[in-house]
């Protein structure tokens, strides 16, 4: 008793006909290809489905399992009430998973949830497999801000479950590729769209698992994908397990990448701890980074390291370039892990002696003082990157024609509002969505006029 198939599925309303009026033809490979999976489920006839979806509830800092003895939700927020769909849950696995991550110190758990309501990840897997009525129970899984790393260790208490209670188990992830495949697309056009899903389509050709637990970052988020997280997910359900890899379609004619690929167990493979070789692969590339960083960077982590450890801020040490010593400026210092943001704390103009003083005092606010985040932890240390920008004078303009989204930063001041948004960030691709950006952090509507200066900055990664 445990896992017997797990599959990747997309979650495009288009494709249930009540919706697509017709455009679902456009994606007939991807219909036939989820008709398929249904057809081996049916076969299979499992005690347990469990679906992992990337849009039931989610937390930054916790998974969310679907609580209580049943749900059922439609899909009227795309105009098709009569759509419906009825789900009992498997309380017992639910709880038995709960527990089970609890033991393993992961954050997840049945409590927090938003909305009872099955979410359309959930809702169109379980259409195609509900034609005449759903086969099996269900789990609903949600996915989080963590990490990879995390997301497996979740899959891998999903596996532990199934074999502790002696379930016969489907996993489905439910989620779609990058959003930014075509120029008249809904999300528009970026070359990391076509460039990730080349990429995610190998890995689940091959059952690499590794690739998609290591991929970068920013490309995953100029992509705009969809549901790595529940991959990553899935790909902890089969730890350690032979299979056998078949990407049964993809298609992406509205902009969108759907992908359907089948993983089927075939025995053990100690080889295929993908977590293991995620931390030697994380261990590896962050020594990359340490062995590259510059004397602002190491000022920045030393500082965050001492006082995460020590509670104390650091002196200036001996020994650093005089153009962090004698000159003045302000300084932002960033924190990321995995590429998300973990910290960020800067000042507009100096406030301290130096640059160097500026970078420390920085650094520990942004690992101690965000309000966005939690304090850093010690056992984060170890994966935390940093960037340090030093920024240039400022001055005054007139229109956000004389603004470039990657060469300069932006302050907008209304009244006591200010704001400021640094350039060349990742996502801010226009002048007006920097400018909309920076109004937000400052509370400054985006239809109300207001002061701009912009700046040049120096960064350090």
């Amino acid at each position: 008793m445990a896992i017997h198939l797990a599959a990747i599925v997309p979650h495009p309303p288009i494709i249930l006909p009540q919706i697509g009026q017709g455009q679902e033809r456009e994606i007939r490979a991807t219909i036939a290809a989820y008709q398929e999976i249904t057809r081996r489920v049916r076969r299979l006839k499992p005690d347990t489905l469990v679906i992992i979806s990337s849009h039931a509830t989610s937390y930054m800092d916790y998974f969310h399992i679907s609580p209580g003895k049943k749900a059922r939700g439609d899909m009227r927020r795309f105009g098709a009430e009569e759509l419906q769909v009825s789900a009992i849950y498997d309380e017992e696995f639910a709880l038995a998973l709960e527990k089970n991550a609890k033991r393993s110190g992961l954050a997840a758990g049945t409590k927090g949830e938003r909305e009872k309501t099955l979410d359309h990840g959930t809702l169109i897997p379980l259409s195609f497999l509900a034609e005449r009525e759903l086969p099996c129970e269900v789990v609903r899984v949600g996915l989080s801000g963590m990490s990879a790393a995390e997301h497996y260790r979740l899959g891998k208490c999903i596996k532990i479950t199934a074999e502790e209670i002696r379930r016969d188990v489907v996993v489905v992830a439910s989620g779609d590729l990058s959003h930014k495949l075509l120029e008249n697309g809904p999300y528009g056009y970026h070359p990391s769209g076509p460039e990730f899903d080349r990429l995610v389509m190998q890995a689940m050709d091959s059952g690499d698992f590794l690739t998609l637990m290591t991929l970068d970052p920013t490309l995953c988020e100029e992509a705009a994908e969809c549901g790595l997280g529940a991959f990553w997910v899935l790909a902890g359900t089969l730890d350690r397990m032979s299979i056998k890899s078949e990407l049964l379609s993809y298609e992406g004619p509205f902009g969108v990448g759907y992908a359907v690929a089948a993983f089927t167990p075939e025995g053990a493979d100690e080889s295929r701890a993908f977590d293991v070789l995620y931390q030697r692969a994380e261990r590896e590339r962050l020594n990359a980074v340490r062995a590259g960083e510059d004397a602002f960077v190491l000022l920045a982590r030393q500082t965050v390291e001492a006082f995460v450890r020590t509670g104390k801020t650091q002196p200036i040490p001996e020994g650093l370039p005089e153009e962090m010593t004698h000159n003045r400026a302000g300084v932002f210092v960033s924190l990321k892990i995995a590429g998300k943001l973990r910290g960020c704390i800067g000042t507009t103009s100096a406030v301290s002696a130096s640059i160097a003083e500026e970078t420390i005092k920085n650094a520990v606010a942004a690992c101690s003082e965000d309000p966005r985040f939690d304090p850093v932890r010690v056992d984060e240390l170890v994966r935390i990157t940093y960037s340090v920008d030093v920024l240039g004078p400022t001055e005054r303009i007139d229109s956000i024609e004389q603004l470039d989204v990657k060469r300069y930063g932006v302050i907008v001041v209304s009244g006591y509002r200010k704001g400021l948004l640094l350039p060349n960030l990742e996502g801010v691709d226009t002048v007006e969505e920097q400018v909309n950006i920076a109004k937000r952090k400052a509370g400054i509507p985006e239809s109300e006029r207001c002061r701009m200066e912009r700046f040049e900055v120096v960064r350090h990664t």
